[in-house]
């Protein structure tokens, strides 16, 4: 079981990861594809912003409507949030394919990808904090690409933070693939 705090670290870690790692490199490094069919470091940050645009405002939503005194923060999961935290664990080296309007490959991209992934991470780490007094149990949070179906708050929450850690580790692994001596910036 996760709680809360474990999933403000990891979120923690993957904004100054993304500072560290990312910021110091110039524009055409952030642009740069193994190969053509893979995304860039930019294409995978923005994959992430396209999901924050869509899960932030919901999570906000739900956790300002299920607030009250809930100091409880284990998180319990049903069948659909296993097989959701399941599908993006980025130990799960099976790829999946994403629905066609969050897959932003041959995307131009610019240096505000990587400034708003930053400022929604701020903006999740804030929503983790509120979080600490909502009912985590509750199903509350619509699936993105099917509105009916719907994932608990905790479940989602760490959903997101592991959704963004696969995608962190996808960027990663393109930066290893740059030219080594204009990476090393």
């Amino acid at each position: 079981m996760n709680t809360l705090d474990q999933i403000s670290r990891t979120v923690e870690n993957q904004k100054h990861t993304a500072i560290a790692a990312f910021v110091p490199l110039e524009l055409s490094l952030l642009n740069s594809k193994p190969a053509p069919d893979s995304w860039s470091i930019l294409e995978c940050l923005e994959h992430l912003n396209r999901y924050s645009r869509y899960y932030n405002p919901v999570l906000a939503k739900a956790i300002a409507a299920n607030a009250g005194g809930n100091t409880d923060q284990t998180i319990s999961y049903t069948w659909l949030g296993k097989k959701s935290l399941d599908m993006v664990r980025p130990e799960n080296g099976k790829k999946s394919k994403t629905v066609k309007h969050m897959n932003p490959n041959n995307s131009q991209l610019g240096r505000q990808t990587l400034e708003e992934f930053l400022d929604h991470q701020t903006e999740l780490l804030q929503l983790l904090d509120k979080a600490k007094g909502a009912n985590l149990n509750k199903k509350a949070i619509p699936v993105e690409f099917f509105k009916l179906l719907k994932l608990r708050i905790g479940e989602t929450l760490e959903f997101v933070a592991l959704h963004q850690e696969r995608h962190l580790q996808q960027a990663l692994n393109v930066k290893k693939q740059l030219p080594v001596n204009q990476a090393a910036a």
